[in-house]
């Protein structure tokens, strides 16, 4: 059973970014605001970017990965600024911050990096590899109508059931497979593949999401309309 501490191991080493940008919602949690002028949301910023450079320096992050975090941001700091619209009002962001483009303060976008960098770094520290992937073009629409459905629902009706669906249709038959290093009894380095379905991993992807969203919440990183005077959990989906 080496393979589940060295598994986790390898989980912690993924979501490093993620797990410090949540111990500092913890930490910074009910302290008087702001300290010297500084304000909490700018604070997080310059954690966030010292972290950042920390893992690009350290190499514990790839140029490629780099791109890619940069690309979760990008995108969603254009929905951050769609959905916390006053006309909107999807979430807000309840504390003041200097750095901020109208209603989003800047570090909200790292969250989103956080996220990115976990999926970046999983698939090269686990070497992850897929069979059955759907094709290309579909993944791709699939991709498409799911950020766009974020903007639409508010005029349209909401396709998120229809797009929730399709991924199943579209990921049932992938399979994931994955090496984790470990010693054997000789204390020689030894590698060993496993596979598993990559559906139930999303929905456990998901779940870690959904845990990371009640922190953020309950710290008042941001909070939705129905927490506006009392904290509670965030629903499901």
């Amino acid at each position: 059973m080496k393979i589940i501490p060295r598994g986790a191991a390898l989980s912690l080493a993924s979501a490093l970014f993620g797990i410090l940008l949540l111990l500092a919602f913890v930490l910074t949690h009910q302290i008087s605001w702001s300290i010297s002028g500084i304000y909490r949301y700018d604070l997080l910023l310059a954690y966030a970017l010292i972290i950042q450079v920390f893992l690009v320096y350290f190499k514990l992050e790839t140029p490629r990965e780099v791109w890619v975090i940069a690309i979760f941001h990008i995108m969603a700091m254009a929905m951050e600024l769609f959905l916390t619209h006053p006309k909107i009002g999807s979430w807000y962001y309840p504390e003041p911050a200097i750095f901020r483009i109208a209603t989003v303060p800047l570090f909200a976008g790292f969250m989103y990096s956080a996220v990115g960098s976990f999926l970046a770094r999983g698939l090269r520290l686990f070497n992850a590899s897929f069979t059955d992937l759907p094709r290309l073009l579909w993944v791709s629409v699939l991709v498409i109508f799911s950020y766009a459905n974020f903007f639409t629902k508010f005029f349209v009706p909401d396709i998120r059931n229809i797009l929730f669906i399709a991924s199943v249709v579209l990921f049932w038959k992938t399979r994931v497979f994955f090496q984790i290093h470990h010693k054997n009894n000789l204390q020689l380095r030894d590698t060993k593949q496993y596979q598993c379905p990559f559906l139930p991993l999303l929905l456990f992807l998901a779940f870690l999401v959904w845990l990371a969203e009640n922190i953020a919440t309950f710290t008042n990183i941001w909070r939705y309309p129905s927490q506006a005077n009392v904290w509670h959990m965030v629903g499901w989906g």
